[in-house]
């Protein structure tokens, strides 16, 4: 009796164009490089961190497993802790920015010298006031007039 196989009529994303293991050309290509790039982590990564950005105040708002990467603290390293979610923009930013001349989140700054250890950082200096205008202080005493 020959065996029975289970055919997808569409992926699990809904596409009704699947290409082999019952995925589409996109989700199979994403399941192949989790494999290989991620130790099949990636998605562990981007469920722990809610399929978005995790740059506090990152202002994209594409979501979805397409829309963002999956960041190599150290690379080669796929253990889900040294793993974290980035949109396309800060994931570039991350990885291709050469010298630092603008203020960046915290997270980022840190995810970029994790990155570049000798890369260069433009320093800020801030010429607003933080605090109140200097007091006047008298010179000479009153007794002295």
């Amino acid at each position: 009796m020959p065996r029975l196989v289970q055919r997808s009529i569409c992926c699990p994303c809904g596409n009704d164009k699947v290409l082999a293991m019952g995925l589409c050309a996109t989700c199979y290509t994403l399941k192949r490089q989790d494999e290989e790039y991620f130790g099949g982590q990636r998605e562990a990564v981007l469920t722990r961190d809610g399929n978005r950005c995790a740059v506090p105040g990152c202002t994209t708002l594409k979501r979805g497993k397409r829309s963002i990467a999956v960041h190599h603290r150290k690379p080669g390293n796929s253990d889900p802790k040294l793993m974290i979610t980035l949109c396309l923009a800060c994931h570039a930013k991350v990885t291709r920015t050469l010298h630092l001349r603008r203020e960046w989140p915290p997270l980022l700054r840190t995810l970029w010298r994790e990155q570049h250890p000798k890369g260069h950082e433009q320093t800020v200096l801030s010429f607003s006031e933080r605090t109140s205008p200097a007091v006047p202080v008298p010179l000479f005493d009153e007794e002295s007039k």
